[in-house]
């Protein structure tokens, strides 16, 4: 049973050039997840104000990073991924090593240049994973990668606040933008492909965005955009319940334990034969989260949202297979980048919003408007998912590539 579920990662692991592209992703992560909580305890501890004002500078580099996204993708599809690289590890490396320095409206300003031009790890590991692997095998690839991102997110906030007790904020800074230089020279040297024929001269034109940019590809970034929503959303839940029962000692555990029920989930769809579709799996997150609020005590809520939390891989998993096999090859680093706008400000957004819910009506309400809302989305959406599945039958899906037929999307497709 172990062989049939570990078989096709193994394979995966076998392609050349995926080994040293995933421990890049996992590695080069790091630091770019430490940024927010850099930043909070920078404001917060050295230049001692207050949280609101900290809050703004991290929605200043996050609306950066949702803002520049889009056009790293699109400068790495022209120009491959050295120049790129090159650019925003530089601005990486001045930014950090300076921000120490600034006064907080340099600050403020600077975080949001610096998440503009924010070094596209993500992004550049998921575009270049979807040339390297074969398309049956693409799914099992993304699973794996949306997995050791789980990996990265839980080392990278506990770094920055290690760091940032030993060695001080402004030094915790300067940390984080070595280590953004280290992440930047390594792509730098792997120059991993981000196209068929990497390396050749041939000219690759990105197609007309309206020949892509379609209501079934915003429907798709509606579906990441729910389902980092619902992910961020269900921790503040679970922090919050948590503190309300006087238990704030073990939320650690707690969301460690929703973080492990993903990477089980993940591990479990990557092992799967066929591909389920994302508005499928990120309906049936919405519809286990929405009633758990009935649940009384925090013990018994994070129980009952293990099922939710064994979906959130899966589901994150589902968007970037589909975005891969539905953009034109010349096109996905745009796309991806996009994907990457989808899932920050899914993020973004649901920190004031399930705030203001858990102020207002506590937490199980909240979970049960997060669950309904983003249920109602993903029933909006199915319309454009349902018109796209005929257009890719047509001259569009021969025109720009076929999906492999093993790895069609089942369920809502």
């Amino acid at each position: 049973m172990a062989d049939m579920f570990l078989e096709p990662y193994r394979r995966v692991l076998a392609i050349p050039g995926t080994k040293a592209l995933l421990l890049v992703g996992v590695i080069g992560r790091i630091p770019i997840i430490a940024v927010s909580l850099t930043l909070t305890l920078y404001v917060v501890g050295d230049l001692r104000l207050g949280f609101l004002s900290a809050g703004l500078v991290g929605a200043a580099a996050t609306a950066g990073q949702a803002a520049g996204a889009p056009f790293a993708g699109r400068f790495v599809d022209r120009y491959g991924i050295r120049p790129v690289v090159a650019v925003t590890t530089c601005v990486q490396l001045v930014f950090w090593l300076s921000a120490g320095s600034l006064p907080y409206e340099a600050l403020l300003a600077g975080a949001f240049v610096d998440g503009m031009l924010m070094l596209p790890v993500f992004s550049i590991i998921r575009q270049c994973l979807a040339v390297v692997v074969p398309a049956e095998r693409r799914r099992t690839a993304f699973t794996l990668d949306s997995m050791l991102v789980e990996v990265s997110a839980m080392v990278g906030p506990a770094v920055a606040v290690a760091a940032n007790t030993a060695i001080g904020g402004s030094a915790t800074m300067a940390l984080v933008g070595m280590g953004m230089t280290g992440s930047g020279v390594a792509l730098f040297v792997v120059d991993p492909p981000t196209r068929a024929g990497h390396g050749s001269k041939t000219d690759w034109t990105a197609p007309p965005r309206r020949q892509w940019m379609t209501p079934a590809l915003f429907a798709l970034l509606a579906v990441a955009f729910a389902v980092a929503f619902m992910l961020t959303a269900i921790q503040l839940d679970i922090v919050a319940a948590i503190k309300a029962d006087a238990a704030t000692r073990w939320t650690g555990l707690v969301i460690a334990l929703f973080g492990l029920s993903s990477l089980a989930g993940g591990f479990a769809y990557g092992a799967l034969p066929r591909a389920l579709s994302p508005l499928l799996l990120t309906g049936c997150m919405a519809a286990l989260t929405a009633p758990v609020g009935l649940v009384g005590s925090w013990q018994l809520l994070t129980l009952a949202l293990i099922p939710a939390g064994f979906l959130g891989a899966p589901a994150m998993t589902a968007t970037i297979d589909a975005l891969s096999q539905r953009v034109p090859a010349a096109a996905r680093g745009e796309a991806v980048g996009l994907h990457s706008t989808a899932l920050t400000l899914g993020l973004a957004a649901a920190g004031p919003i399930t705030g203001y819910l858990i102020d207002g009506w506590g937490t199980h309400w909240s979970l049960a408007v997060t669950g309904l809302s983003c249920l109602l989305l993903m029933m909006l959406s199915l319309p454009l998912w349902r018109r796209s599945k005929a257009v890719e039958t047509g001259v569009e899906r021969d025109r720009f590539g076929s999906a492999d037929e093993s790895s069609e999307a089942i369920g809502i497709s």
